[in-house]
């Protein structure tokens, strides 16, 4: 099995967060961000890693900050292992996972886009026939194709799950003119990244965003159109009416539905099997993609 890297600590360098997946560490003039090969399903980390999950979200993430540039502008500085460590030293588990990139202010909201009906935004319609405040039409199954895309932003939980909100109270978060803003970016930034998809054989259906501020400017941060912050389908095994195979961790999720746990702390050791297809997958996401 390849090697993996559940934490990373760089001597002498100071370490801001350890997420569900990235440690950020503070440069001064910059954030370092490392993508670890933990994975999180039902928002508990699970005891062991995925291998090459931490380079896959690296590079696809650097690949779409590069592609996007001319929609918004991102926190992208640099990914080069020289650049790398001649501000941190030569540290060898750095290589392939990490970017320099911008310090900003997050914005207190993630910015969710659906294209498809699934995860929580079946469950809500299923109730409502609404999602996120939007009126959606009747007779909508599991992995329908929207009419168009829709924004349903979200709020951001330390802990436990994030809480679907609708536009209104973004607004009265960060105010109406910045929500307008980010609702619109995130738009056009999956509609974009939907049409590049679709070439390749992949269904985005959904993704979320993280924006933020630095001097008043707006900038894409955090990671972008992951496996971990998407829904990748196979387009041409793609059937509405039933969950759809994916090129994410939906694999890890639907393996541990099938267990007894109560999806509390300590979540339950993979087997090799689910790890070993849940690294395929990822890297297969990759390679279509980027190829």
């Amino acid at each position: 099995m390849t090697n993996t890297i559940s934490q990373i600590d760089i001597d002498g360098v100071k370490k801001l967060k350890s997420g569900k997946v990235r440690e950020v560490f503070d440069l001064g003039d910059a954030l370092l961000f490392v993508a670890t090969d933990r994975i999180s399903a039902f928002d508990v980390i699970l005891p062991n890693p995925i291998p090459e999950k931490g380079r896959v979200l690296t590079a696809l993430s650097e690949f779409w900050f590069g592609k996007t540039r001319h929609i918004v502008e991102n926190h992208f500085i640099a990914s080069d292992y020289a650049k790398l460590t001649a501000r941190v030293g030569g540290v060898e588990s750095l290589r392939g996972r990490s970017m320099l990139v911008r310090k900003c202010q997050p914005l207190p909201v993630e910015c969710v886009v659906r294209g498809y009906l699934a995860g929580s935004g079946l469950k809500e319609y299923k109730q409502t026939h609404m999602v996120g405040g939007h009126h959606l039409p009747d007779g909508l199954v599991e992995s329908s194709q929207l009419p168009q895309p829709i924004f349903t932003p979200a709020t951001k939980a330390e802990t436990g799950h994030d809480e679907n909100i609708d536009f209104d109270r973004c607004a009265a978060i960060i105010g109406k003119p910045l929500a307008e803003k980010v609702r619109d970016i995130s738009l056009a930034l999956y509609s974009f990244a939907r049409d590049y998809a679709a070439q390749r054989g992949i269904i985005i259906a959904d993704t979320k965003f993280e924006f933020g501020l630095d001097g008043g400017k707006l900038f894409l941060i955090d990671e972008a159109l992951t496996p971990d912050s998407s829904r990748f389908w196979p387009a041409d095994a793609y059937a509405p009416g039933k969950p759809q195979p994916s090129f994410d961790k939906q694999f890890v999720r639907d393996y541990l539905e099938t267990l007894d746990w109560d999806k509390t702390a300590p979540g339950p050791v993979l087997p090799d099997d689910v790890v070993r297809k849940t690294t395929e997958k990822y890297l297969e996401a990759l390679t279509r993609l980027t190829a």
